[in-house]
């Protein structure tokens, strides 16, 4: 029987938040929705007596972020597509409010507020970046200053980003397949963004559901590391000489025109 929704989720050695995690989706009430697990690693993972389908695709050789969402895409049957990162843990059920959400609009791209172990929201949803905003934002990282959230628009129940990162977003199977899911061009970092410029002038819309609210418990590499740091500035160069973020530049400028 076909599932309402997908979840792919990708693990690099994330096994013990992928175990996490399969158990609390196990105790949601509803059984609308398959599993696609990819594993990027060989690594051990328990899927006995797991209340819901799940399908587990073994890689030879680790992919990157946006090659392996697209496989585990091909394997899915699910009339939305959820990328789900296994650091996510579940408050409650958050895919009723998204999907109520995704259903007004076949356009409508979806992700929940995402908030740190300490209960503070994470900047996940923002402007697209431009090379000084990024500059500036390496800089505060580097020197330990603070960084200021970009300004959203919000309406009473969702806000309004250019883009959402891709810890958790539903898009209906569709819009994925009409967006030729992500660029698997980028590596690790930028594909989130580059796919919702693509999203943005496709006409689709980039939704923050307040309704829905999740924990992500991971820390950022490229906050900590220097190499993950200019994988990130690699990622960054690429999208800004990019034919997406250069047709939303143009489309702006005309905007304001």
């Amino acid at each position: 029987m076909r599932k309402k929704l997908s979840l792919s989720i990708i693990s690099h050695g994330h096994h013990v938040h992928v175990a996490t995690l399969l158990q609390q989706l196990a105790k949601l009430d509803r059984s609308d929705f398959e599993v696609i697990l990819t594993l990027n690693l060989p690594e051990p993972v328990a899927l006995e007596a797991l209340p819901y389908p799940v399908k587990l695709i073994q890689n030879a050789t680790p992919k990157g972020f946006g090659a392996n969402h697209n496989a585990a895409f091909l394997e899915s049957t699910g009339d939305y597509f959820v990328i789900l990162n296994p650091d996510i843990e579940l408050l409650n059920d958050p895919f009723g409010p998204l999907l109520e959400l995704a259903e007004r609009d076949s356009l409508n791209i979806c992700a929940p507020v995402i908030v740190d172990a300490d209960g503070q929201v994470e900047d996940s949803a923002r402007n697209f970046p431009t090379p000084y905003g990024l500059f500036k934002r390496l800089l505060c990282r580097l020197l330990g200053r603070p960084i200021l959230p970009d300004t959203l628009r919000q309406d009473s129940d969702t806000v309004q980003p250019d883009w959402v990162a891709g810890m958790f977003v539903m898009v209906a199977r569709a819009n994925y397949e009409r967006l030729g899911g992500f660029n698997d061009a980028y590596f690790l970092y930028f594909e989130d963004v580059e796919f919702g410029a693509r999203a943005r002038l496709a006409g689709c819309h980039i939704l923050v559901c307040k309704r829905a609210r999740v924990i992500h418990q991971a820390q950022r590499d490229s906050h900590r590391q220097l190499r993950f740091m200019w994988w990130h500035v690699q990622s960054a160069a690429k999208f800004f000489v990019s034919s997406a973020y250069l047709r939303v530049l143009i489309r702006r400028m005309a905007k304001a025109g």
